[in-house]
């Protein structure tokens, strides 16, 4: 059975934050709710949400200022943003600046539940392509974020295009030529380090203590990534 929809609710006023989620948690949802922009800045980067709910004005920022930095940082999940400015002039500025729809305050039920799944059917079809699958690891190409068993993993710009790099070519062998011409841009050898050093970080980060290990080192050949070896 597929998993629910998952939203985020960001907003500072407790009473609509609860309705907000018992009406989209009523309709099939999982919601998580928090009250600031910094918690949903943090949350909308880490977590595995497909429709971000922001509210207009909160107490430690502009909603809109958030979602311009999420959408500077590469995280493209539909926003609709719950706003008691209903001027047209708001909403193109809102448009312009990352938000894909708008609900005003208060809102009724029914439409909140229409805009929200507007949304998430429109990130389901744009995301098919985005979202890479190895076994319980998921890659989300433009977000560029990466989670294994529903845990978020941090990894540097270089290890994402590393990790980005061994998706494409599940369970090909990749050489370390391969590595250096493709992900390094190198036509040459240059006598350093900086493959194995990248490799091994990006196995701790991956692999870890899980049972399947995703990237293997095969001796004298190159890497394979792939579910295919399990601890003993």
């Amino acid at each position: 059975m597929s998993r629910p929809p998952h939203a985020l609710v960001v907003e500072d006023i407790e009473e609509l934050a609860r309705y907000a989620a018992f009406t989209l948690e009523e309709a099939g949802w999982s919601v998580k709710t928090v009250a600031t922009g910094a918690d949903g800045l943090r949350n909308a980067q880490e977590g595995d949400f497909d429709v971000l709910l922001f509210d207009r004005m909160l107490p430690d920022a502009e909603g809109l200022d958030i979602v311009e930095m999420l959408r500077a940082k590469g995280v493209q999940t539909p926003v609709l943003m719950l706003t008691a400015l209903g001027q047209t002039e708001s909403r193109v500025e809102g448009y312009e600046r990352g938000a894909d729809d708008y609900i005003a305050k208060p809102f009724n039920p029914e439409e909140l539940v229409a805009r929200a799944g507007a949304l998430y059917r429109r990130g389901q079809t744009q995301s098919r392509a985005d979202l890479r699958r190895i076994g319980d690891l998921e890659i989300r190409i433009k977000a560029r974020t990466v989670h294994r068993a529903g845990q978020h993993i941090a990894l540097s710009p270089k290890e994402f295009d590393l990790l980005e790099y061994f998706s494409q070519n599940t369970g090909e062998l990749v050489t370390r030529d391969m590595l250096l011409r493709d992900v390094w841009n190198m036509n040459f050898d240059p006598g350093t380090n900086v493959v194995d050093v990248n490799i091994s970080r990006l196995r701790r980060k991956i692999d870890g203590d899980h049972d399947v290990q995703l990237l293997i080192t095969e001796r004298g050949l190159g890497y394979r990534f792939g579910p295919s070896i399990s601890r003993p």
